[in-house]
């Protein structure tokens, strides 16, 4: 039983659903609790004929009725491994093993780096600070990056059973598209011979869409030819938080996309991703995603991100506008043939390192031998 923050387009519950269907769902009777709604994935969890169940918990006086149907669905479910995913869930995970599910083994999975509590929300930091204090009644905790690991243990997390797997990616699914390429070009009416900069993010202060912003401005000073296209929640031309910088940029060549539900096809259109964010990475998924159809990363050094993109792209430090922007340059400097060659080793480290499969057999090892110690 998996026990979730919520469902929404966040990095983790995109994982979970990956792993979902790229074997857990079949290799073990599978259920899934949301804390919240469901989400854009509960509707896709359950397409993979997995029970979901949302407890719609949104404030201190719905959680009377959100534990009593809880309860209810554990004792109907029983059972044998109960996965926690966020801090939210890893607490409801540890207390459903303990209270609810005959003191079932419980896993629990950290998806975040931490580089200051002052970054986080009071409530929060109350939740990771419960995290600290009942760690060590978790039977493994997982994380998806090292540097993760490493800074909730040094918060004094329990390190005992921690370990670390990181993100998988479907390579059948993630994969360059020609043809997708040319028809969100067209769609949009960008040039087929234009060098697009992408990001795909919500917004949030952590993910510095205002650094990119800033970047961007001296990127298109320089070059005539590059267009920057932005996908996410609340990444809108609306955005209050986005007029001041609009007002100085070519509106033409920038696009803000909003939230958008097809992202490999967006992924296509690109030339280079670009990661901005200024903290709370751990392993981003669209770094992987983004690799695994032939697009070269530049991106800030945040969580593992310097892992993931190794010798495939560049890596400069976060909150730093002139680093991104002359790396964004050193890249678009490049020859065709230069970053043809970036694309194939990108994609290429993605199916050495991070695929699904490989993944998924790891997740499946650690909850049989939970299972059956």
């Amino acid at each position: 039983m998996h026990i979730i923050t919520g469902l929404s387009t966040g990095g983790a519950e995109r994982a979970l659903y990956n792993l979902i269907k790229g074997g857990l769902g079949s290799k073990f009777d599978t259920a899934v609790i949301s804390l919240s709604d469901m989400g854009v994935f509960g509707p896709r969890i359950r397409a993979l004929v997995v029970p979901v169940y949302a407890l719609n918990l949104k404030t201190p006086s719905s959680l009377p009725l959100a534990m009593m149907r809880l309860w209810r669905i554990v004792r109907k479910f029983r059972p044998d491994l109960v996965q926690g995913w966020m801090y939210h869930g890893n607490l409801a995970a540890t207390m459903i093993s303990r209270f609810f599910a005959h003191q079932a083994p419980v896993a629990w999975n950290i998806r975040h780096s931490l580089y200051s509590l002052e970054y986080e929300k009071p409530a929060t930091r109350h939740v990771i600070h419960g995290n600290r204090m009942i760690s060590r009644w978790a039977n493994k905790i997982i994380y998806n990056s090292r540097l993760s690991r490493r800074q909730h243990v040094s918060l004094g997390l329990c390190d005992r059973r921690g370990l670390v797997i990181p993100n998988g990616f479907d390579l059948h699914y993630w994969k360059p598209d020609d043809n997708a390429r040319l028809a969100v070009r067209s769609s949009l009416g960008i040039n087929q011979g234009a060098l697009v900069v992408g990001n795909i993010a919500r917004y949030h202060p952590m993910k510095d869409h205002i650094l990119l912003l800033e970047a961007a401005k001296q990127v298109l000073k320089k070059r005539s030819d590059v267009v920057f296209l932005l996908a996410g929640r609340q990444v809108v031309d609306s955005n209050p938080d986005f007029q001041p910088l609009l007002a100085q940029l070519p509106s033409k060549r920038l696009m803000l996309l909003g939230e958008r539900a097809d992202i490999k096809k967006y992924l296509s259109a690109m030339d280079i991703l670009c990661l901005s964010s200024a903290w709370g990475e751990a392993f981003p998924n669209v770094l992987g995603e983004a690799m695994a159809c032939g697009v070269p990363c530049v991106t800030t050094d945040v969580g593992d991100s310097r892992y993931i993109v190794s010798k495939t792209g560049l890596v400069v430090p976060p909150k730093n506008k002139n680093a991104l922007a002359e790396a964004l340059l050193n890249f678009l400097d490049k020859s065709r043939t230069e970053r043809t060659a970036l694309a194939i080793a990108a994609r290429q480290r993605i199916q050495a390192n991070f695929s699904l499969e490989a993944v998924a057999d790891q997740y499946t090892a650690v909850c049989r031998a939970m299972i059956n110690p």
